[in-house]
């Protein structure tokens, strides 16, 4: 099982510019738990996740004021889309994050999460069961 079959080629796509507060409701109004940072300025995405939004908040910081600039991670581990769903699920597990950027020929393609990888290992014990 390959990352491309898991991922989810749907993106929230911000700016670093945005506030905190934009940020958080384009994530929630799309389901998401994190968002691609693209910075015309910088090399290559970063990320927001809905736990970079939440220790803002919860230093105190106004989310109409904080621009996603001062929270976002710029220094990733990105997945190609054909790692298998194991070598993201150790990525992440090494890194200690629960997303990953999938990349392809300098292209962001999809994001994968935690999520996505149990839901997809899920069905797939599914489906093996019933053919069993």
């Amino acid at each position: 099982m390959q990352v491309r079959e898991a991922m989810n080629p749907v993106l929230v796509s911000i700016g670093p510019g945005h506030t905190v507060r934009q940020a958080a409701a384009l994530m929630s109004q799309r389901g998401v738990g994190a968002a691609v940072v693209i910075d015309p300025d910088a090399y290559g995405p970063g990320i927001l996740t809905e736990r970079d939004v939440l220790r803002a908040i919860g230093a105190g910081l106004d989310p109409d004021v904080e621009t996603v600039e001062s929270h976002h991670t710029r220094d990733l581990v990105f997945a190609g889309p054909e790692w298998t769903l194991i070598d993201a699920a150790q990525a992440m597990i090494r890194g200690g994050f629960r997303h990953l950027i999938v990349i392809e020929h300098d292209d962001v393609v999809g994001i994968l999460s935690v999520r996505d990888i149990i839901r997809h290992w899920s069905r797939a014990a599914a489906d093996l069961r019933t053919t069993a």
